[in-house]
């Protein structure tokens, strides 16, 4: 974990939470957020602002390092609508934090 950049500040972390406004998986508003990577540590995501999402301590337990479109899948949650609201969070903030798109390889 050492060799890999992570450069999520406090400020961009409380606009993540400010946007999603709960758990960006089950939207559960009631319980403390933790910092969950959409792309696992173990398969190479990074905390980094477009791979960090706010997801309660259940929903962060059980997705665990699971790809997260197939556990979206596996507990019958709104995949389309967590995607495309990951992206539209994630265009304003890039803006806001003037992060440049990355490009496919």
């Amino acid at each position: 974990m050492r060799r890999v950049e992570h450069d999520l500040t406090d400020e961009q972390w409380s606009a993540l939470k400010e946007a999603w406004g709960g758990c960006a998986y089950c939207g559960a508003t009631d319980r403390a957020l933790q910092r969950d990577c959409v792309l696992a540590l173990s398969r190479g995501g990074r905390y980094t602002l477009p791979n960090i999402v706010p997801a309660c301590g259940s929903c962060n337990a059980s997705k665990s390092n699971d790809e997260v479109t197939g556990w979206l899948r596996r507990k019958r949650l709104d995949e389309k609508a967590f995607l495309l609201r990951h992206h539209e969070i994630g265009t304003t903030l890039d803006r806001r934090f003037a992060i440049e798109p990355t490009s496919p390889e």
